[in-house]
């Protein structure tokens, strides 16, 4: 049965979909096989895999907002070990369509389950806001993963985010865990950088990942060709990177 984990951050700019596309990557080069579910209307995830929004003709709309079956939105990728449920601009309608829909924030919860004996992992994409298609990233999920850019309100986004998590944890009884901050665009000829890593490891010692992303050229060219860092330049330094973040949330399993 599918690990369920949440790639989540209210603030744009974080590396949460560079975070998503490349961890997949590599969590499929290890041997899982694993499922994306892009919940953000922007469709960065989506594109960034190769797969252009406006020529996809069933997405998450389709199952969230339309009734279809999730099987029936899942699109294959033609590269071994993982599949997309894609996003589109229609999904930005979906959160209007929901609002009087009963259970309104357990609709993806429920399609998933649907599904996750097929797979590993499922890694959801959730918009940088905190609206009802985050809301239903949170309820789906296990875990959580917090890309945190090394920058001056990293603390203050962090926490707003943990106590966003708390609320869902206790109104809608969801036993969605931490699974870890990722900090991310570290450059460590920054001082201001190394000073805000080091405060989030010490105000927040439990939810840090070992494996620390840094600022890349690499990674953020990749995206406009479609292309994962494993495909467009598996040599570079946030490539690296990624590989042991996938290799780290492999063994943190392992371990449970």
């Amino acid at each position: 049965m599918a690990r369920i984990i949440s790639v989540i951050n209210q603030k744009g700019g974080t590396g949460k979909t560079t975070s998503v596309i490349n961890v997949l990557s590599y969590l499929a080069a290890l041997g899982k096989y694993v499922l994306l579910v892009d919940v953000d209307p922007q469709a960065n995830a989506t594109s960034g895999l190769g797969i252009e929004p406006r020529n996809v003709s069933l997405s998450l709309y389709h199952s969230l907002a339309g009734g279809l079956l999730p099987e029936e939105v899942v699109k294959k990728t033609g590269i071994l070990g993982y599949d997309v449920i894609p996003s589109s601009s229609d999904l930005a309608g979906a959160t209007i369509e929901l609002v009087s829909a009963a259970n309104r924030e357990f609709k993806l919860y429920e399609l998933l389950r649907r599904i996750r004996t097929n797979y590993d992992y499922i890694l959801i994409d959730c918009p940088p806001s905190l609206g009802l298609l985050t809301i239903n990233g949170l309820v789906a999920a296990d875990e959580v993963i917090i890309p945190v850019q090394c920058e001056y309100f990293a603390l203050e986004g962090l926490g707003q985010l943990l106590k966003t998590i708390e609320l869902v944890q206790e109104n809608l009884d969801s036993p969605i865990k931490i699974k870890g901050a990722l900090l991310t665009m570290y450059d460590r000829r920054n001082r201001l950088a190394r000073q805000v890593k080091k405060e989030v490891e010490r105000n927040f010692p439990a939810y840090v990942f070992e494996t620390v992303i840094p600022r890349c050229i690499r990674l953020a060219e990749a995206p406009g060709f479609g292309q994962t860092i494993l495909q467009y330049d598996p040599r570079s330094r946030g490539a690296r990177a990624y590989y042991q973040l996938a290799k780290e949330i492999i063994q943190l399993d392992k371990k449970k």
